[in-house]
């Protein structure tokens, strides 16, 4: 006791001495305390400052001071604009002195940032500054605001600093940008009256920024200006004082053997780990913040020590600070500020196009200074890389800490601490119902991805060496049984088959026969109703939320995301930490009751997650298909399954932003290189050009310093080969996932939906993103991951077990850009031939009641560079292929596959019953999307033909587009069938055979009617060549047609009968033959037109894409017809009206309906029957149909 009073006088003083009777413990110490610093009820409130109005603490006025529709953060001091031009003031206003805020810029958009009056109205189109009493600066147009406009200040970017000035004694308002004055704004403000200005702001849409009145201490101020809020002076006082006590306390032991206080070696206590540290350490992150690699080994340092760990675990990194943070590197925003210009002295850049746009294959020599420049660039990328990998590992250091299993000391291991806050954390992130402005911003999710991978692979590797019959990271998988054994939680993400509750109901037989999983029908009732309980409950807490916050004095109820960029904002959550470390924890209230689910989900033990005496865990209900080999521990299983969650919330959409540097590069490149061709040929005598030009190429050269600079940063950071391989590891484990979910059957219903969509878009992200940095090709066991791939696919585009709309476009439109690159087509030929047979068998299913047009554009793909004139790239009749649009899926050179078009042909050949039902859905939707156009170019030349100025409708355009594109896609398709089985239409042995060949001629003479007529209304469309309708010329669908025709009527035995019924068509016109060859009149063949002022249309004028033997087989089709022709004209016997068919009133009548004796020829009655049943007269149930004989007359 005496050596404890000794303590007590020599560190608190002696006059506060406890008495000797009485023991040292924490009551003695808090009556202690609580007579030093007196209660909050006894301090007197400060007084009235002058010159200010309202509340002392500041915030956003959420209840009144607002106009629009805006996202307010739970600390009333962040704000996203949610409608065209929402306004909000603050809630504290000043008449006199001198005063400043500070507002974090997140995103660069539209905003006016100021001050106004309280009588200032604002609408959707005027805000602060477009009023008389309202002055704001626009840093994204660079202009000041106050009625009228004006440049001023300099451009801002994400995570730039605003200060905001008002002097109303000398009556001035101005600004600054990252603490650089920017100069009087405005001068002679109004004073006087009724003149006190609030701070103000007007942003557009998604715009987000972040304001500090001084409750937290300001980045840049300024002597002389007083921030709106003071700081809590009291609170800081008391911080003070604890922290002195607790640091002298820290540093002083007791030599219990000699009885005297020694001091001990402050490097001792670091390492043994007082709880008191953390404390006392707080503060300092907000110091070596800026360095970021400090606070990194600071941080380090903290997780060391197993108490601190798990105190920061439960109660900060993901509660306040977001450990996100922690492992987040900054993109610089201006190259000058990252330092990379002293880091990469030389830039250079790739001349990857020529001067048409057009990619260069071959390789062009390099002359020695370009060379030097390269090679003195790359060093330079190496140099960064290295300084940047430094970081990263530091970054992957404290995710190792944070996944430490084995750290069981005073309760669960830190490990399960993290892995139950990380799924709140995805929760948070994932719900559709979650607050916006608590969503992580993709940037952070980027980083922390990569991170968690390395951490991952290094524990998982880790595990294989102590138990080598488990799985190494390389053959990582989620196995199917965390799907729908109901141990993880996915929220209310989306499943293959739809909704968890109707899984449980519909497959719960399976489930019980397949995993052993009994439901209880009363606890799929209980889930449907704790859905709904959670949805009231959410939306009540989301509505007291804005109270509750000012309830707490503008405390942070938890940290919130705006979506920056910046460390700076960090800065912010550091600075929260600290304080939320020396407050005691509120009470759990509204917003933490919210969820019951998710607080059984963070209240789960190892023993739940690993599993223990016969305890599955997280793997409970493996089914029968599943290896008996162990994979992992069950942790880092769920760690996995979260990283693909990650990537498909916001990672995969963050990657394809970045992209944008590497096209400005390019296109600079060209610009420059343009521009320096034309001064070397520019006249001497012409200095003022060259004047110009020369400007031009120094901006030109800035510009893509400047760029090469970043693009250097982006390909180290985000676009490296080390990140490659990350996501490359991510798409075969996602590979995996599904190959081993789809061998339970029906319970693969239960997969996330992201497990396939993650899979399709990391291969996206592999090839589009990611090179020509680095090539797929370079990639570990690249051709087998790519066969894979293609098999699922190419399994489950069609797969009955996916209900979801939305996937299963996604998976076609997969499986669309698959069939179009060589490398991914050969893939798909490479996937076992049953699997490809059952492909082409759903690709071949009927077009009615599905979505089609993907369908029919794989068809088309398989099939082009085969059919009559279809080796384009591009039409004819358009420019070269623009770089940036070089990859496109539509834009690649034709690449068809003979196997799979073969196993069409079989199909068609073998399934009597497919080939009709496929056939008459094509037919029928390509009279339907030729219709379709035909009207549109109607209304298009009716509106071109008005007098008056009038616009026709860009939507109406590409509509009209679409069809016409549509429509020649499905020519295509016929085409492709009538070469690879013109027996379907020419052999009518088979029962429809006759029937679609009718249809098919029918077709063929409707769209040759159309097109080829001179001047008609077709032409004229064509002629206006009006923007969207670049795709409709007369050559795509004519040629179309014409290989078509060439097929049926060319080298086919039956080619007679195919002749005979093109000709018995009413609509046939030998006219329309011939002008596929630019001939005008049919009577005289070879004979120039008279109307030479028009260029007309011919098959001859397109050598480079039609070959002599195509043009041969056209010029021998023709005379073929025109000789069949004139002998059908010949031997055709007039038809009375009253013989006709009442449909067509084409043909004779040839058939009767039974049982109502209607009457009609057999082509129409036939087509009809295919998709209708009824009389088409009467609509009674037609129950067979008779020849007709014409009785006869008397």
């Amino acid at each position: 006791m005496k050596h404890q009073n000794i303590m007590l006088d020599n560190k608190f003083g002696r006059k506060s001495r406890i008495p000797s009777d009485r023991i040292v413990n924490s009551k003695l110490l808090n009556d202690y305390l609580h007579r030093i610093f007196p209660s909050a009820e006894g301090i007197q409130p400060t007084a009235v400052v002058e010159g200010r109005l309202g509340p002392s603490i500041v915030v956003l006025d959420h209840t009144s001071g607002f106009e629009g529709l805006l996202l307010v953060d739970d600390d009333l001091l962040g704000v996203i604009g949610h409608s065209n031009f929402g306004s909000i003031r603050a809630t504290t206003c000043v008449y006199k002195g001198k005063w400043i805020y500070e507002v974090l810029i997140s995103s660069q958009g539209l905003m006016q940032i100021g001050w106004c009056t309280l009588n200032c109205r604002f609408n959707q189109e005027e805000g602060v500054g477009d009023t008389p009493d309202s002055y704001a600066y626009d840093g994204n147009r660079v202009r000041k605001w106050n009625v009228t406009t004006t440049n001023y200040g300099k451009s801002w970017a994400a995570g730039d600093i605003v200060s905001c000035l008002i002097d109303l004694d000398e009556g001035s308002i101005s600004f600054c940008l990252n603490g650089v004055s920017l100069g009087t704004a405005f001068d002679n403000i109004s004073r006087g009256s009724g003149m006190a200005y609030f701070p103000a702001i007007s942003l557009s849409f998604k715009e987000s920024v972040a304001f500090n009145f001084g409750s937290r201490p300001l980045r840049y101020p300024l002597t002389g200006y007083r921030p709106l809020q003071d700081k809590p002076a009291t609170d800081l006082v008391k911080a003070h004082k604890l922290l002195g006590y607790l640091k002298n306390v820290i540093n002083i032991g007791i030599d219990i053997s000699e009885g005297k206080l020694v001091e001990r070696d402050s490097s001792t206590w670091q390492l043994h780990g007082e709880p008191t540290v953390l404390i006392t350490l707080a503060h300092i992150f907000n110091n070596f913040a800026p360095l970021m690699i400090h606070y990194l080994r600071l941080t380090i340092a903290i997780l060391k020590h197993e108490k601190s760990r798990k105190y920061l675990l439960h109660n900060v990194l993901f509660d306040v600070l977001r450990s996100v943070v922690f492992f987040y590197i900054k993109s610089p925003l201006r190259v000058e500020e990252a330092g990379l210009q002293e880091l990469i002295p030389t830039t250079w850049w790739p001349n990857r196009f020529n001067k048409e746009g057009k990619e260069t294959k071959e390789v062009k020599e390099e002359s020695a200074e370009e060379r030097l420049r390269r090679r003195a660039y790359e060093r330079g990328c190496q140099r960064l890389k290295k300084r940047i990998e430094v970081v990263e590992e530091l970054q992957v250091q404290i995710l190792k800490l944070l996944l430490n299993n084995k750290d069981h000391g005073g309760g669960g291991a830190s490990r399960y601490i993290f892995l139950n806050k990380f799924r709140k954390f995805l929760q948070e992130n994932a719900s559709n119902r979650g607050n916006l402005t608590v969503l992580c911003p993709p940037e952070y999710m980027v980083c922390f991805l990569h991170r968690l991978i390395s951490a991952l692979r290094l524990y998982w590797d880790e595990y294989k060496l102590k138990n080598p019959s488990a799985l190494s990271s390389e053959d990582a998988y989620v196995p199917p049984q965390l799907f729908y054994n109901g141990k993880v939680d996915y929220f209310d993400l989306q499943r293959l088959g739809g909704l968890l509750s109707h899984l449980k109901k519909t497959l719960k037989d399976d489930l019980a026969s397949k995993a052993s999983i009994l439901i209880d029908p009363a606890e799929i009732q209980a889930v449907t109703m704790d859905d709904l309980d959670e949805d009231e409950e959410s939306a009540l807490s989301t509505a007291q939320r804005p109270a509750a916050a000012l309830a707490i004095g503008g405390a942070l109820a938890r940290p919130s995301w705006l979506s920056s960029p910046t460390l700076g904002r960090a800065n912010r959550f550091l600075s929260t930490a600290a304080v939320s470390l020396m407050t005691p924890r509120r009470s759990p209230g509204a917003l933490e009751k919210v969820k019951v689910r998710t607080l059984n989900m963070e209240q789960r033990t190892e023993e739940d997650i690993e599993g223990s005496h016969g305890n599955e865990g997280l793997l409970l209900g493996k089914p029968s298909e599943e290896p008996e080999q162990q994979i992992t521990e069950n942790s880092l299983l769920e760690i996995l399954d979260g990283i693909v969650m990650m990537y498909n919330l916001s990672v995969h959409q963050q990657l394809g932003k970045m992209v944008g540097v590497s096209d400005d590069v390019n296109e600079y490149a060209m610009a420059l290189k343009d521009t320096e061709e034309k001064i070397s040929r520019c006249p001497k005598r012409r200095i003022d050009i060259c004047e110009e030009l020369l400007k031009s190429q120094k901006v030109f050269s800035e510009k893509l310093n400047h760029l090469s600079r970043r693009l250097a940063w982006i390909n180290v950071t985000i676009y490296s080969k080390e990140k490659m391989q990350d996501i490359y590891w991510l798409l075969r484990v996602c590979i995996r996932t599904i190959e081993h979910g789809d061998r339970v059957g029906s319970l693969f219903a239960f997969m996330p939906e992201f497990y396939l969509s993650v899979a399709m878009n990391t291969y996206s992200a592999l090839k589009n993103y990611f090179s020509p940095v680095n090539s797929m090709e370079e990639l570990p066991g690249y051709e087998e991951t790519l066969t894979h791939l293609a098999a699922i696919l190419a399994k489950h585009f069609a797969d009955s077990r996916i209900v979801g709309t939305d996937i299963r476009d996604s998976l076609m439109q997969a499986l669309a850009s698959y069939v179009c690159y060589p490398h991914s087509l050969r893939a798909v030929e490479r996937i076992p031939e049953d699997q490809r047979i059952s492909m082409m068998r759903n690709l071949l299913a009927p077009y009615e009641q599905r979505p089609w047009a993907q369908t029919n554009w794989i068809l088309v793909r398989l099939w082009r560079g085969c059919g009559f004139g279809y080796r384009y790239t591009r039409l004819p009749h358009l420019l070269k292929t623009k770089p940036e649009d070089a990859n496109l899926p539509s834009l690649q050179k034709p690449c068809p596959s003979t196997l799979l078009q073969r196993h069409m042909a079989d199909l068609l050949r073998s399934d009597r019953e497919m080939a009709p039902s496929f056939l008459n859905s094509v037919l029928n939707q390509l009279n339907w999307a030729f219709s379709e156009f035909i009207g549109m170019i109607q209304e298009i030349q009716q509106a071109a033909e008005r007098l008056e100025r009038n616009f026709v409708d860009s939507r109406q355009l590409k509509v009209c587009a679409t069809c016409f594109d549509l429509s020649v896609s499905l020519l295509r398709v016929l085409e492709m069938t009538v070469t690879l089985a013109p027996e379907i239409f020419l052999d009518w042995s088979r029962p429809s055979s006759e029937l679609l060949l009718r249809r098919l001629a029918q077709l063929l003479n409707q769209v040759l009617n159309r097109v080829t007529a001179e001047r008609n209304l077709f032409d004229r469309v064509v002629n206006l060549r009006l923007p969207g309708l670049e795709s409709v010329d007369h050559y795509p669908i004519l040629v179309a047609v014409t290989g078509i025709l060439v097929r049926l009527l060319g080298w086919c035995h039956l080619a007679e009968r195919a002749t005979a019924v093109l000709l018995a068509d009413p609509c046939f016109q030998l006219r329309s033959i011939q002008y596929l060859l630019g001939h005008t009149e049919p009577v005289a063949l070879g004979v120039a037109s008279s109307s030479t002022d028009k260029k007309h249309f011919s098959l001859q004028s397109y050598t480079d894409y039609i070959s002599q033997e195509e043009l041969a087989k056209v010029e021998q089709m023709l005379g073929h017809l025109s000789e069949e022709s004139k002998q059908a004209a010949a031997s055709t016997l007039p038809t009375s009206e009253e013989d006709l068919c009442p449909i067509c009133y084409a043909h004779p009548i040839s058939a009767v309906f039974k049982p109502c004796s209607h009457k009609s020829c057999k082509a129409c009655i036939n087509q009809h029957l295919m998709n209708n049943k009824d009389c088409f007269f009467c609509k009674a149930t037609i129950t067979g149909v008779d020849d007709y004989i014409k009785p006869a007359t008397s």
